[in-house]
């Protein structure tokens, strides 16, 4: 696991930090604040290329649609296949919220 390698008490209070945001609008200003767009724009992008990737599009279509390079395209392919199954994770949770009805 690579993240061992980062751990420390900046990074437990980034994650910490982002843990506290209690709604979307809260990520919005807090990746505002501490982010770059091209940052927050590269972040999002890889999220999609392994929702792509999950989904058996070929490099050739998700490259033309999401803009991602061969090499990004490989790297988080190289971390759905021997990462830490935490895009699959997330992109199960995300499709669980997605689908459920609004509720009012």
């Amino acid at each position: 696991m690579q993240i061992n390698k980062l751990r420390g008490k900046e990074l437990d209070q980034l994650f910490q930090a982002v843990l506290s945001l209690k709604d979307l609008e809260e990520c919005y200003r807090f990746f505002d604040d501490l982010c770059t767009i091209n940052e927050i724009q590269s972040l999002s992008q890889r999220l999609d290329v392994a929702r792509m990737l999950r989904d058996g599009n070929t490099y050739h279509k998700i490259e033309t649609e999401t803009g991602a390079s061969t090499a990004t395209i490989s790297r988080v392919k190289r971390c759905l296949n021997f990462g830490n199954d935490t895009y699959e994770m997330v992109l199960e949770r995300i499709k669980d919220e997605n689908s459920k009805p609004e509720e009012e």
